[in-house]
């Protein structure tokens, strides 16, 4: 399910990104390299991040009760929201006062060659976590684009991560670049300009990832796939003659609420319209697990649309 695949992924990231960021600070300190500490940073912010989002799943997961008769399940939005405003005000913005810094007041790198084995290292270890994060991911992204299975899906951790190994990476080639440049060019503050930039891919990503969070968390509904299958499922209902439509919510990546208007054949009895509701409710989550909470409305279509028109 995707609670378990997104978990793996982000254990995965929380022990590279937590190793890494201990060692691209040693790198930092004994380099005087600007471009490395934000890396560092980013790192450190990476790993919090990554123990949020399991502290989110484990928070999602309580059972439903007075308080709550949905469940948990969007504290897992909440806390990838949370998510998405660190990156961008921990690692975007300690990143652009260390580029900054450097450029009013230049100091030279030295032994630059520690860099560049961390760096290597750094690639290593977040490319295998990038590999992970994009397996997982691309079992549900089918034939759509990155983009558009990015703004499709309902799993907020997974993309998280695959977003941030990503901008993690293009920051190391940013590093390798300004470390490069800035020792054998004898030009200080380009390592200074390469904290901008790993700044700005930080800061893009985290745009990204808070406007997706945002919209999970104020409520998407469920994918196409689903809608068409339920749909189907109900029309096929005995008793039912027509589905006048229907509104999904997801709590969850594996949680949706699912609330049907149906119109039911004039012969039927109330008791025997609550048997066909209850058999077309056990129908739905055999075939779909993730409903958690099916409502249906047995209304005429005329009724249907006077209400969806005016809902006041």
């Amino acid at each position: 399910m995707a609670a378990a695949s997104s978990k793996r992924v982000i254990y995965a990231a929380l022990t590279g990104n937590f190793l890494i960021a201990i060692t691209k600070f040693g790198a930092a300190l004994w380099t005087g390299s600007s471009a490395m500490l934000s890396e560092g940073v980013h790192s450190l912010v990476d790993t919090g991040n990554q123990a949020l989002l399991l502290y989110g799943h484990r928070r999602a997961s309580r059972p439903p009760d007075e308080q709550h008769p949905l469940g948990y399940g969007r504290e897992l939005y909440f806390w990838s929201f949370i998510v998405a405003l660190l990156v961008f005000a921990l690692g975007a913005g300690v990143s652009l006062y260390e580029g900054i810094l450097q450029i009013i007041d230049r100091h030279p790198i030295t032994d630059p060659f520690v860099n560049y084995v961390v760096i290597a290292f750094s690639a290593v270890f977040e490319g295998a976590s990038w590999l992970i994060a994009r397996r997982e991911f691309n079992k549900t992204r089918g034939d759509q684009s990155y983009y558009q299975a990015f703004r499709r899906s309902k799993n907020s951790p997974l993309f998280l991560v695959l977003f941030e190994d990503t901008a993690a990476l293009i920051g190391l080639a940013i590093a390798l670049c300004g470390n490069v440049a800035s020792y054998h060019l004898g030009r200080p503050e380009l390592d200074g300009v390469a904290s901008l930039g790993i700044s700005l891919v930080l800061g893009v990503t985290a745009a990204m990832l808070a406007r997706e969070s945002k919209e999970l968390l104020i409520g998407e509904p469920a994918g196409t796939r689903v809608t068409k299958s339920i749909m189907e499922i109900a029309k096929q209902q005995d008793g039912v003659e027509r589905v006048n439509g229907m509104t999904t919510v997801h709590l969850a990546p594996d949680e949706i609420v699912l609330a049907l208007s149906l119109e039911f054949a004039d012969r039927l009895t109330t008791p025997e319209i609550e048997k066909r509701v209850a058999d077309l409710e056990q129908k739905l989550r055999a075939a779909h697990p993730e409903i958690v909470a099916m409502f249906a409305k047995p209304q005429s279509r005329e009724q249907y649309r006077m209400f969806r028109d005016d809902p006041h």
